[in-house]
């Protein structure tokens, strides 16, 4: 197997140092050079010619921003930034993924060493992932070997450990609402969608893989560019047409009927297929609550979360679809539920808003209506 070359971007030596060590970690990665800033980047970019870079978001002599950008129009190659916990951060890494980075993993802000190797196997993966993508072209197609790294990962549990599957799913009201998953490339894929919504448009409870301090600013950043009104969801909130629901960073987000209306709940559980947020949580509790009026919908994503849950919507009565692998970023978790046959259709990522207006318009079978 070929490794991934990957040059390292960051103004800490330390940061530096750690990175190398954990990414050498995996068999799969080589670190073949590193850099304190951009301007050298650049220089060791023409020299090394690595598969994949990693890159600071704030750096001195030019900020990460301002490279990336220069960088994806003269010679766009796959980058994952290296972001801080805060605000500021969350800006700039999402500004990041706008302009063509394929991912990200936040910088610890204590114990660099100790919580970088804990999150080691994530953060490989998404370096050997980055390498199959193609940035700018979204039609890019990912093929890489996705072995897991030698290292120790936390046990995997299901959606049993949060919610447990409803003997019969629900439909209470007939009442349309949207659920819709991602991962990688999801923040961009998310935008897309949210784009091309109405105001008018059914509720949609969202789940993207995202850490805590991420969460809020991306639903700010969301609410911007839709003319729905999105916002990152709160426990009890009740969910109306017009309004787009995004799972905190840190909870679970479960979507219940509260006996006369279907509220937002949040959940304090374990990660779930390793995420927290999960997708499965989300798709599960919407069939039981809402089933066949629910829709499901699973983007771009690393990893096979929302597949069994996106199964359990479509044994409720309800649409799903998945987005198609030449948009993707990463045909993970939508490529895993297409191929366990959960998903009714699949579609490029530009079709899939009017694909999810159109079933949201199509009435509810009364005989699917169990539970009301």
């Amino acid at each position: 197997m070929q490794k991934v070359r990957v040059l390292i971007v960051d103004d800490s030596a330390l940061v530096r140092k750690v990175l190398t060590a954990m990414l050498e970690s995996d068999p799969g990665i080589e670190v073949v050079g590193t850099a304190p800033d951009p301007l050298i980047a650049r220089e060791k970019i023409k020299a090394l010619n690595p598969d994949v870079l990693t890159l600071d978001v704030e750096m001195p002599r030019m900020d990460g921003l301002t490279f990336l950008e220069n960088l994806m129009r003269l010679r766009p190659m796959p980058v994952v930034m290296v972001s801080t916990l805060t605000e500021r951060g969350a800006d700039v890494t999402l500004r990041a993924l706008e302009l063509g980075a394929v991912d990200f993993f936040t910088k610890p802000s204590a114990d660099l060493a100790t919580t970088f190797m804990e999150h080691a196997p994530d953060i490989c993966a998404k370096v050997r992932l980055a390498a199959g993508a193609k940035p700018r072209e979204r039609s890019a197609v990912v093929k890489i070997d996705l072995s897991p790294a030698k290292l120790d990962v936390a046990p995997r549990l299901s959606a049993d450990a949060v919610l447990p599957r409803a003997q019969t799913p629900g439909s209470r009201g007939g009442t349309r609402i949207i659920a819709i998953g991602a991962s990688t490339g999801g923040t961009e894929a998310i935008r897309v969608v949210l784009e091309a919504m109405p105001p008018t448009a059914p509720p949609i409870v969202i789940t993207q893989h995202i850490p805590a301090a991420f969460s809020g600013p991306f639903a700010a950043r969301m609410d911007t560019c839709s003319a729905m009104k999105v916002c990152e969801a709160r426990d009890g909130q009740p969910i109306q047409p017009g309004h787009v629901y995004i799972a905190p960073g840190s909870q679970h987000l479960l979507v219940m009927w509260d006996g006369a209306r279907h509220v937002c709940r949040l959940h304090d559980g374990p990660p779930v297929n390793r995420h927290k947020p999960s997708v499965d949580v989300l798709f599960r509790s919407m069939a039981a609550s809402v089933g066949a009026a629910a829709i499901g919908c699973l983007l771009t994503g690393m990893g096979d979360d929302g597949a069994r849950g996106l199964g359990e919507l479509k044994e409720a009565g309800a649409p799903t679809l998945v987005q198609d692998e030449a948009s993707s970023v990463v045909w993970g978790m939508p490529g895993a539920a297409w191929k366990a046959g959960a998903a009714a259709e699949m579609r490029s990522l530009d079709a899939i808003a009017n694909r999810l207006l159109e079933l949201a318009h199509t009435p509810v079978s009364v005989a699917a209506r169990v539970g009301t």
